[in-house]
């Protein structure tokens, strides 16, 4: 039996903007400490590459806990949820600013990441109840736009914060926001709670997260070259088995942790793997950026912040163009081409280097943002396009998990492939480090255009009900 409240319509206008928050920051959090690694890099005494521990905790927290944010949302409660998600996410903010070593601060991210895990797949599944289909796309646009202001801040404040002030206050600036957020939910936000859910599936849980974590970690410790092949092959072998494992259960299971069956759904199921595939490529892009314009160009944390900008501009004026597109291309033609333009845009930040002009690289920042932005866009639209109402927490828990996965395999890949490049390249040996990251941009570039082949498996009139798109037209 499922049950709504939602008081009057005034929750309904506030709601886009309670969702915005959570996403805004989550984003500040992250671009934030993407433009402060290499300081506290040096800070901790360790290398940058090292350092991406703190980032795959994070996404690796979010991909172990997102698959029962939908069935805690459906059993307790979207306002509950969402607003322990906010509080966990501030909490742990709080923690990471306090840190003084790296096994602290990685645990403190990981705390942020469960309380992320919950937020941004509650969020949307309170969306999708609320909202009609035919205003799925205007009204995702409405969430992210806002919450896009936040790549565009977080590297200028990050760069400035690390100039002057300790790398760990970096941390507090999300604070006064969760805090303001955590009242604002509890007073306005609508509750969605479906008081038959199916118990937990805590076998299944344990599978799938040690199976991702396990995972995970091996493609971490295998980039940084510090453990043996033997002990290497074992572990990748055991994450295999376990997620093998997890499979044969999700089958039996009556009530499997992740219902595999929405895949079933051709939008649903291009839309998540085509998705996955290309957030591989993306996914390391922001990795690799700080240490090409920080420690590959010499610039300054604030500077490489300001070079990010453009990107942030570009998303966020994309969100604007994105439905006229979607409306005269429909979903295959834009998914199919938009993503061959962004896997060159990656591989062409092979030609910046030394000497290269500040409008070309805000150019191809620029683009990037573009193209990212419509790409999302595309795939997160037509991810729920044919999902019922009653599936919503269901296709949530898995594109949420997915997306996540992809990300942080795509931080743990990029890590690794620039790692190959880069052998025993020490960071002052300027030029070799430069080509190194240089390679590492082709070779995440070129994965990024052939995932477009996974596009071409929708029809035209796909994701029409979102767009629009009138497929005679094509």
């Amino acid at each position: 039996m499922s049950t709504t409240a939602i008081p009057d319509q005034r929750n309904l206008r506030v709601l886009p903007w309670l969702v915005a928050v959570g996403l805004f920051m989550e984003n500040l959090d992250i671009s934030i400490l993407n433009t402060a690694v290499p300081t506290i890099a040096e800070d901790l005494g360790t290398s940058a590459l090292s350092l991406k521990a703190v980032l795959t905790t994070y996404t690796l927290a979010l991909a172990v806990f997102i698959p029962i944010s939908g069935w805690m949302a459906d059993r307790y409660g979207t306002r509950r949820i969402f607003r322990m998600a906010v509080a966990l996410f501030t909490i742990g903010s709080l923690l990471c600013g306090l840190s003084q070593n790296l096994p602290m601060l990685v645990a403190s991210r990981f705390l942020q990441g469960v309380g992320g895990a919950m937020m941004t797949p509650v969020g949307r599944i309170a969306l999708i109840r609320a909202y009609p289909r035919s205003q799925m796309l205007a009204m995702m646009n409405f969430v992210v736009i806002p919450a896009l202001i936040a790549p565009l801040l977080g590297p200028f404040i990050g760069g400035f914060m690390v100039h002057w002030l300790p790398w760990q206050t970096i941390f507090f600036v999300n604070l006064p926001i969760g805090i303001v957020g955590w009242w604002m939910i509890r007073r306005y936000m609508p509750d969605h709670v479906d008081r038959g859910v199916a118990p937990l599936d805590g076998l299944g849980m344990l599978l799938f997260g040690a199976g991702i974590a396990l995972l995970s970690y091996v493609l971490e410790v295998f980039g940084e070259h510090t453990w043996p092949p033997t002990e290497i092959t074992i572990m990748l072998l055991t994450s295999i088995v376990l997620l093998v494992a997890y499979g044969i259960h999700s089958r039996r299971a009556p009530h499997p942790l992740l219902h595999m069956e929405v895949f079933l759904l051709r939008t649903f199921r291009v839309s998540v793997i085509g998705g996955f595939i290309t957030r591989l490529g993306v996914g390391g892009m922001p990795f690799l950026l700080p240490l090409l314009y920080q420690i590959g160009l010499g610039y300054s944390p604030l500077e490489a912040g300001l070079l990010t900008t453009p990107l942030a501009l570009g998303a966020i004026g994309m969100k604007i163009m994105s439905g006229a597109l979607l409306k005269r291309f429909g979903h295959r033609t834009v998914l199919v081409w938009n993503t061959v333009l962004l896997g060159l845009n990656i591989a062409a930040f092979h030609f910046i280097g030394i000497g290269s002009p500040f409008w070309l690289i805000g150019l191809l920042s620029l683009s990037q943002g573009i193209f990212s932005s419509l790409q999302f866009t595309c795939m997160n639209s037509l991810t729920f396009a044919d999902v019922k109402d009653t599936d919503a927490s269901k296709a949530t828990s898995i594109s949420s998990t997915a997306q996540q996965m992809a990300l942080s395999f795509g931080v743990a890949s990029a890590s690794l492939v620039a790692a190959l490049f880069l052998k025993e390249v020490s960071q002052s040996e300027t030029a070799a480090y430069i080509e190194g990251l240089h390679l590492a941009f082709v070779v995440l570039g070129l994965f990024t255009v052939l995932s477009s082949l996974t596009f071409r498996g929708l029809r035209a009139s796909d994701g029409s009900n979102v767009s629009h798109f009138v497929a005679a037209r094509s």
